[in-house]
């Protein structure tokens, strides 16, 4: 486990060596994921999301499909470009993807849906109630929180999805609306939840 957080630099050799470092648009296990994750959410449209971390921008195009406009960030250049060259693929022109860190602004000033979704366990421990907190301060009241993290442990995390998960459960504005848990090896166990932003 890294301590101090994953650094930028981490991730921009993972894409040197690979177009697609993690699978995204071959694996079934990150394919099926990504289909549990757009099912569990509880509203049959959305206006605004907001996807930090996106790397190729294969959950963002499904997303697409739910939502009136899609904003999308991505640290790596190499990967945001193939993120934007798969929306225009697509002719997805209400999608949106910028090379950008997850807090840095972007066009709207909130959302009503989140997705937190294969990387807040690059956060130390120490710094991720914070992260959490500004991550938040980024969606409207009312709005749905969906957050999925694979339970495995690796040398380039800063922390785990069990504990990404317990400072999100701990959060007195986040009503838990699903709680999805796959037990499996090192690489199938995951966990997906659904939270509605309420007020403190």
């Amino acid at each position: 486990m890294n301590a101090t957080g994953t650094p930028g630099e981490y991730f921009e050799r993972m894409y040197a060596g690979s177009a697609d470092p993690w699978g995204f648009e071959t694996s079934w296990y990150e394919l099926r994921k990504y289909g549990l994750l757009v099912a569990a959410l509880p509203e049959e449209r959305y206006r605004v999301c907001f996807e930090p971390a996106c790397s190729i921008g294969v959950l963002t195009q499904m997303l697409a499909a739910r939502c009136d406009e899609v904003h999308a960030v991505e640290l790596v250049d190499a990967a945001a470009g193939r993120a934007r060259e798969r929306m225009a693929r697509a002719g997805l022109d209400h999608v949106h993807v910028r090379t950008a860190d997850a807090l840095e602004p972007w066009p709207r000033e909130t959302c009503d849906l989140l997705v937190l979704s294969e990387f807040l366990y690059y956060t130390a421990a120490a710094g991720l109630d914070e992260r959490v907190t500004r991550l938040l301060d980024l969606a409207a009241p009312g709005a749905t929180v969906v957050a999925c993290h694979w339970l495995g442990r690796s040398a380039d995390h800063a922390c785990t999805g069990e504990e990404v998960h317990a400072v999100l459960g701990r959060r007195p504005e986040l009503t838990r609306l699903v709680h999805h848990r796959e037990a499996g090896d090192l690489q199938a166990g995951f966990l997906l939840e659904v939270f509605r932003l309420d007020g403190v």
